[in-house]
Order: C-alpha cells, then sequence, then structure tokens
C-alpha cells in the first residue's frame, strides 16, 4: 500500500540542507541571537517582498495580531468583526487586549469571510475587521476595506496562511492597513520553530509594534509602553531569509497539485474549493467537504493517505469562548465547514504519482 503523508518536509529540507546548516554555523560563531544583523535584514526583505515600506518581527503570528491591536489602541469595551470560520488564534487575539470578537459568517464556497454580512455586525463599539486570508487564499479586500472606511474601522489582515498570495496582483501582507504573519513550521514560508511578522506602511504603527514587543522599549532601558517579550530570533531570520527567495517557486508547486485535484476529482460526493477571480491561491490547505466527512477519513487513512481537519470545533462551540453564549446553529456556515471539511496532503515537493494516489482514491470512495 503507498504512504502518502499529509504533508512532509523531506524535498524542501533535501534541497537546503547544506545552505541551513551553514548559515547556523555563521550565526553561531557570531555570537549575536537576538535582533542583530540578520533581523534588520530579514524585516526588510520580508517588506520588500510583501510590498510595503516596514516589517517588524514577532515571536508568532498570534503575538502579531495582538499587538497590531494594541498598537492601535483597541482594548477594553471595543468589538472587532473575526470570521467566523478560522483558526482560535485571530479571535484569540482581540480577547487578549480586552476587546470583544463579534463572528460573521464566509462565503461557503470559498471559506473566506462574507462582505456583505459584515455591515450588519458593525456598531458604535466596533474598531477593526480582522480580513482573514483564509487556506492561502485573500478575501474580498476591497469590500472590506470600503466598509472600513465608510466606518472608520482598521483593516487588519491575518495573512498567517497567505505567504506569497495576490488579490488584484498585490500580495497579502499590503492590503489592508497593516498585517499579521505566522512562521509557524508547516506554513509556506516556515521557521524551524515559532515566529512572526508585521508589515504596514504605517511608519508610527510599525515602530509601535517594535517598542511593543520588546518589552515597551524604543531603545534599551527606556520603557514608553507596558510592553511584552515577542521577538523573533537571529537563527530563525537567518533561516527565513534563505526560505524567502525559494518561496515562489514552492507556491507555483503547491499551485500544480492543487491544479491536478481540481481536475482530477470527480466524485460527486466531494465539493471542491472555488478560487476567487481576482486571486493567486497558494493553497496552505487544499480544503474539501463531503457529508460523509469521518467515514472518507477513515478510508482515505486505511489507503495510507495522510489527513487533517480545519477546524473540527468552531470558535464559537469551543469551550474558551463559552462565555459569548452564541448556541449552537447560530453560525450554520461555520457549523457545516467544521463538520464536513477535510483536508487533502499537500506540501512542496509531493510526486506526480502520490497526487495521482489520492486522486484514484478520492474518486473511488462510494
Amino acid at each position: 500500500m503507498r504512504k502518502v503523508q499529509w504533508v512532509d518536509f523531506g524535498p524542501m529540507q533535501a534541497e537546503l540542507d547544506k545552505e541551513i546548516k551553514d548559515k547556523f554555523c555563521e550565526l553561531y560563531d557570531r555570537k549575536v541571537y537576538i535582533q542583530g544583523q540578520e533581523y534588520e535584514l530579514f524585516n526588510k526583505e520580508f517588506a520588500e517582498y510583501c510590498g510595503v515600506k516596514y516589517a517588524v518581527g514577532v515571536g508568532n503570528g498570534l503575538d502579531a495580531l495582538m499587538l497590531l491591536l494594541r498598537a492601535y489602541e483597541i482594548g477594553e469595551g471595543d468589538e472587532v468583526i473575526v470570521p467566523s470560520n478560522t483558526f482560535i488564534a485571530t479571535a484569540l487575539a482581540v480577547t487578549y487586549v480586552g476587546a470583544k470578537p463579534v463572528f460573521v459568517e464566509p462565503i461557503l464556497e470559498e471559506y473566506n469571510i462574507d462582505p456583505d454580512r459584515i455591515e450588519e455586525k458593525i456598531n458604535k463599539n466596533t474598531k477593526a475587521i480582522m480580513a482573514v486570508h483564509l487556506y492561502g487564499q485573500c478575501c474580498d479586500i476591497d469590500k472590506i476595506n470600503a466598509i472600513a472606511k465608510k466606518h472608520n474601522l482598521v483593516v487588519i489582515e491575518d495573512a498567517a496562511q497567505a505567504h506569497g498570495a495576490l488579490y488584484k496582483g498585490k500580495k497579502a501582507g499590503s492590503l489592508g492597513d497593516a498585517a499579521g504573519f505566522s512562521f509557524y513550521p508547516g506554513k509556506n514560508l516556515g521557521a524551524l520553530g515559532d515566529g512572526g511578522m508585521v508589515t504596514t506602511n504605517n511608519e508610527e504603527i510599525a515602530k509601535k509594534v517594535a517598542a511593543l514587543c520588546c518589552y515597551g522599549s524604543d531603545y534599551k532601558y527606556h520603557h514608553i509602553y507596558k510592553g511584552v517579550n515577542s521577538r523573533l530570533d537571529e537563527i530563525q531570520c537567518g533561516f527565513m531569509r534563505i526560505k524567502l527567495h525559494h518561496l515562489d517557486k514552492w507556491n507555483a508547486d503547491r499551485n500544480k497539485i492543487a491544479e491536478k485535484y481540481l481536475k482530477g476529482i470527480k466524485n460527486p460526493n466531494i465539493i471542491l474549493p472555488v478560487v476567487n477571480k481576482n486571486n493567486y491561491h497558494v493553497w496552505h490547505i487544499f480544503a474539501i467537504r463531503c457529508k460523509d466527512r469521518d467515514r472518507l477519513e477513515k478510508y482515505l487513512n486505511d489507503n495510507g493517505i495522510g489527513t487533517n481537519k480545519h477546524y473540527p470545533t468552531p470558535m464559537h462551540l469551543q469551550g474558551a469562548y463559552a462565555d459569548l453564549h452564541i448556541p449552537q446553529g447560530a453560525l450554520p456556515y461555520a457549523e457545516e465547514i467544521s463538520a464536513h471539511e477535510l483536508s487533502l496532503p499537500m506540501f512542496y515537493g509531493m510526486s506526480d504519482e502520490d497526487v495521482e494516489y489520492v486522486i484514484e482514491k478520492l474518486n473511488s470512495f462510494k
């Protein structure tokens, strides 16, 4: 029986093995491990890649979003629009600053927040919209920006899954007022540990995040904010500077795999993802839906094919957000996706034979 992992770092690591190890030795010998030369260069190079003026490396993707909310002085008594279908970190960032996440349903076929549902949730307490580019596809940001402008709201992109994704030819991370990225190892651009980044064209916000992530300090032992310790370390910056040069190639490979899936999967029991015509999808996740998801998952696993679920319990039904008192059935699209979504193998270097095997088994599922 053929074995196909859900994710495999092997092909990527094989290509970069010597370069990564040489970089580690270089940095080890340099003896600067926090906010040194690699940090400054990676911030600059990632900003250029995204097409923005400023990038600030931080500890992880959750911190990137939380620090942005703090930089915009969003806090107690405020509300932030958040998609009902996303990883919980998006909502936790809002909670951590003392504000309230307000859930808005997605466009079911695309999985991203539905802009046409946002305005009905806006009130005098609303301060921002968290625009999540889920699974590697940008949300309909023009509509979201127009709503934000009308109501004087901040638009923060959660681009944790969208490194290199495009909307009308512009990169994720350059589409709103500011953006937060994650460099968790499984991301399209992943560290060898945790990491995150803030991008923006707003110098004041960039400087504020840079201070907040370093104990609220604008220079050593001078603290202008009650900050936190959330710094992207020097070694991870060195590794990701290497990886950044390969990101577009890796994303193109993911697109080839996705194209084969989209053309090859013919089973009427399986609902395929839809790509918005304005987007270049980078396929962090290839998400299908099936009414008999759990049986399909077992069938694929029994046939040696790894899978994952994003995300099996929606946020409003998690114990963490029981205090919001949102009953089951109140957000049916989020619940539909949670109950029926299944993520197929998707990683750089996946062989044609493995892709065809996955397609064959999916088409044979009854």
